[in-house]
C-alpha cells in the first residue's frame, strides 16, 4: 500500500505538469484571425419624375411588389389645369392651319387686326403699370420682387403683342406656303406640348420598375412629395451579396474569383462565397500603421463576395464570420 501512492502522486504530478506545458504550448500558438462582415443587397428607390401631393401608397413595409405593380398615386391639380391648357392650343393652332391651307375671310383679317389692338393696348397698360409700381420702387414703398414681377409682365405683353401683330401680318399678306409650313409646324408644336403633358399626368401613377420587397415607405397620404423624391423603396432580396473589409496584408486570401466559407449566425449555417469585386477604401482612417522597421502603413480594400448556393434566404444587414 505504502508503495502505491507514491506512484500516484507522481502520476498526479506528471499530469499537472502536462497540463501546464499544453496550457502554455496552445497560448503560443498563433490565432486565427477573425474578420466581420455583412450581406448587403440591391436596393432601389421609387419615385416620380413631377412633384405634387401623395393621394395613396398602396404598400406597406414588408410588402412583395413585382414590376409594374402601382405602387403610390400623386394629385396634381397643376398638371391637369397645363393638360387642359395644352389641349386647348392644340385645338387653337389646329384651327390656324386648317385656316392657313383656306385663306383667310375679311372678318379673319379684321379679328387678328383687333387682337392685336388687343394685345398692344395691354402692352402699354403693363408698361405704365410697371413704371408706377417702378417709381413706387424707388421711392422704397414696394419691394423689388414687385417691380420685377411688374417688368416680367410687360415684357410678357411685348411679346404677346409682337406674335399677334405677326399673326395680323400673316392673315393680311394671304396663303403662302411658309405661312402653311408655319401653321402645321405649329400644329404639330401643340401635339407635343400635349403628349408632353400626358406623359407628367402619367407620371402621377408610379408602378414599380422591379421585384423585391418594400424596405421603407418615406411618404404617407397627404404629404407633399418633391420631384425625384424616393417614396418607397425597395429591396430585391434575390440579388444579396457579402461585404467585408480586409487589410491589404490579406488580400492574398481574396483573390478575384476565388471563395472563402463565412459563417453566418442569422441562418447558424457556413456558406461559401466567390470574390466578385475588390476596391480600395478611400477614406485615410482606414490606413493602419505597421513596425517602424517595415516603414510603410497598410491600408483597407473592401471585398464585394457573391454567394455560391443563391437560394439562401440573405438578408440585408445580416452579419457574417470569416476565419483565416
Amino acid at each position: 500500500m505504502k508503495s502505491i501512492k507514491p506512484l500516484i502522486f507522481s502520476f498526479v504530478a506528471l499530469s499537472i505538469v502536462a497540463w501546464v506545458a499544453f496550457s502554455f504550448y496552445q497560448a503560443y500558438q498563433p490565432q486565427p484571425i477573425k474578420l466581420q462582415g455583412q450581406i448587403d443587397a440591391q436596393q432601389y428607390s421609387i419615385s416620380s419624375k413631377v412633384p405634387g401631393r401623395i393621394d395613396q401608397v398602396l404598400v406597406r413595409k414588408g410588402d412583395n411588389v413585382e414590376k409594374g405593380q402601382l405602387i403610390f398615386t400623386l394629385h396634381s391639380p397643376e398638371i391637369e389645369a397645363k393638360l387642359e391648357q395644352a389641349k386647348a392650343g392644340q385645338k387653337a393652332a389646329g384651327a390656324l392651319a386648317l385656316e392657313a391651307e383656306k385663306g383667310a375671310r375679311t372678318q379673319q383679317i379684321q379679328a387678328a387686326k383687333d387682337q392685336w389692338q388687343k394685345a398692344k393696348a395691354a402692352a402699354k397698360l403693363m408698361e405704365k403699370t410697371y413704371q408706377r409700381v417702378n417709381n413706387l420702387y424707388n421711392d422704397g414703398v414696394v419691394a423689388e420682387q414687385k417691380r420685377d414681377e411688374a417688368k416680367t409682365q410687360w415684357q410678357a405683353a411685348k411679346y404677346t403683342e409682337s406674335a399677334a401683330f405677326q399673326m395680323y401680318q400673316l392673315t393680311e399678306e394671304g396663303v403662302r406656303d411658309e405661312t402653311k409650313l408655319a401653321a402645321s409646324q405649329k400644329a404639330l408644336m401643340a401635339a407635343g406640348a400635349v403628349a408632353e403633358v400626358e406623359a407628367y399626368a402619367a407620371d402621377t401613377s408610379i408602378e414599380s420598375w422591379f421585384n423585391g420587397e418594400v424596405a421603407q415607405v418615406l411618404l404617407s397620404s397627404g404629404e407633399l412629395a418633391p420631384q425625384g423624391f424616393p417614396v418607397v423603396t425597395v429591396i430585391d432580396t434575390k440579388d444579396a451579396w457579402a461585404v467585408l473589409n480586409v487589410r491589404e496584408d490579406l488580400l492574398q486570401h481574396f483573390e478575384k474569383g476565388s471563395q472563402f466559407t463565412a459563417f453566418l449566425p442569422a441562418l447558424n449555417k457556413s456558406l461559401e462565397f466567390t470574390v466578385s469585386h475588390i476596391s480600395v477604401m478611400g477614406d485615410f482612417a482606414t490606413w493602419r500603421s505597421t513596425d517602424s522597421a517595415q516603414g510603410f502603413d497598410l491600408r483597407t480594400f473592401e471585398i464585394e463576395a457573391r454567394p455560391v448556393d443563391t437560394t439562401q434566404p440573405l438578408r440585408m444587414g445580416m452579419s457574417l464570420v470569416v476565419e483565416l
